[in-house]
């Protein structure tokens, strides 16, 4: 076997066990053990909260340790095709394939690697998704749209469910904001790193002169809480507003005043929902994203206390983070990992692995450092 080769698969057979040691494969085996014993009990959907998650948990770690154990069995395979083709002089287009089936087999790896750097407190949650029009008025809330759509492309293209809670439509097109959730586990910490401004450049389609315009963004990322989180809220201090879903450009897709807003008066936070069928369950889901943002906002003080112990000065990596240009040349970037790619048409289409990758990657690297 060509030694190049050879130090590439004990490479990735390294890389790999690293990955199946952080994973836990022995208590994950145990884990899928005790879901399957759940989901088989006859009781199991008489509370329906605690089935679903029993099933959606029992899902997602058997696809987990179906997904580790299969590159396992790749690389052995891929290890005997390679000594096979030395013995016997493989082909060249034979060579070529073992060789294309070796670098999909890096970046597969590669990418559960990502995976096992996501060990914060509430990395494995599933995540809320604010999406907000900054400066640069209609320009913005299209981009905002863009944004919005981005993500939800991007959970489409993995398999991953989403629930938008509230849209709230600009007068001449775009959105001045929306909320969402994605349903999966570890969406929190993988898409956390998307907090911050975004920035668009390009030819104002809404300029009748056909200026260049720059428009900002802004993506809030929460984890979504669960029932061992204590996030005490006093009702005197909320203000609850009822009112009638709308649609884009005022029309109405409810009859019935049952979107709910709701105002956490101490904090200033406001929260909306008008996707459920009743005022109660728009109540209920609107309450939910209020938990979930003041639980974030306490995690960001304590943050900001130790960081200012710490003589850090509370220098966060959100803010301006990514720039999508589409004039006077095509580019997205990333301001904090320098990762950036030539076809932002694809990146607005959901193709934004590499982004979040490498910003896990960067954010890992500085709490290192750190």
């Amino acid at each position: 076997m060509n030694p190049d080769v050879a130090a590439d698969l004990k490479d990735l057979s390294a890389t790999l066990a690293g990955v199946e040691a952080v994973m836990d494969l022995e208590k994950l085996r145990a884990d899928v053990d005790e879901l399957e014993e759940q989901a088989g009990r006859p009781d199991l959907w008489d509370d329906q909260e605690r089935a679903q998650q029993v099933t959606s948990q029992l899902a997602y770690k058997q696809a987990d340790l179906r997904k580790v154990t299969d590159l396992r069995q790749r690389v052995e395979d891929i290890e005997v095709l390679y000594e096979l083709m030395a013995e016997e002089e493989g082909s060249e287009a034979e060579l070529a394939e073992a060789d294309a089936d070796r670098a999909k087999l890096r970046e597969l790896i590669a990418s559960l690697e990502v995976r096992t750097l996501l060990s914060g407190e509430y990395d494995e949650r599933e995540a809320l998704v604010t999406v907000r029009a900054e400066a640069g008025g209609v320009d913005a809330a299209d981009f905002a749209e863009m944004l919005m759509r981005m993500y939800l492309r991007w959970a489409e293209r993995h398999g991953y469910p989403t629930d938008v809670y509230d849209t709230s439509y600009a007068e001449e097109a775009g959105i001045k904001s929306a909320t969402f959730r994605v349903r999966s586990p570890f969406a929190y910490g993988t898409l956390s790193v998307e907090q911050g401004t975004h920035r668009l450049v390009r030819i104002s389609p809404f300029d009748n002169q056909g200026r260049r315009q720059t428009s900002f963004a802004g993506v809030e990322v929460v984890p979504v809480v669960e029932q061992s989180d204590h996030v005490e809220i006093d009702e005197k201090e909320l203000r609850v507003d009822v009112y009638r879903s709308s649609g884009p450009g005022g029309q109405g897709v409810n009859t019935t005043d049952s979107a709910v807003r709701i105002t956490h008066l101490p904090s200033g936070i406001v929260v909306s929902c008008q996707n459920e069928r009743s005022q109660l369950q728009n109540k209920a889901t609107a309450m939910g994203v209020l938990q979930a943002k003041l639980l974030e906002r306490k995690r960001q003080e304590e943050r900001a206390k130790m960081d200012a112990l710490k003589g850090d000065g509370g220098s966060s990596w959100g803010n301006q983070m990514r720039s999508y240009v589409l004039h006077p040349y095509q580019m997205v970037k990333d301001l904090r990992t320098e990762h950036e790619v030539g076809n932002p048409g694809n990146v607005l289409d959901g193709e934004i692995d590499d982004f979040l990758e490498a910003g896990i990657r960067w954010r890992r690297q500085s709490a290192d450092a750190g």
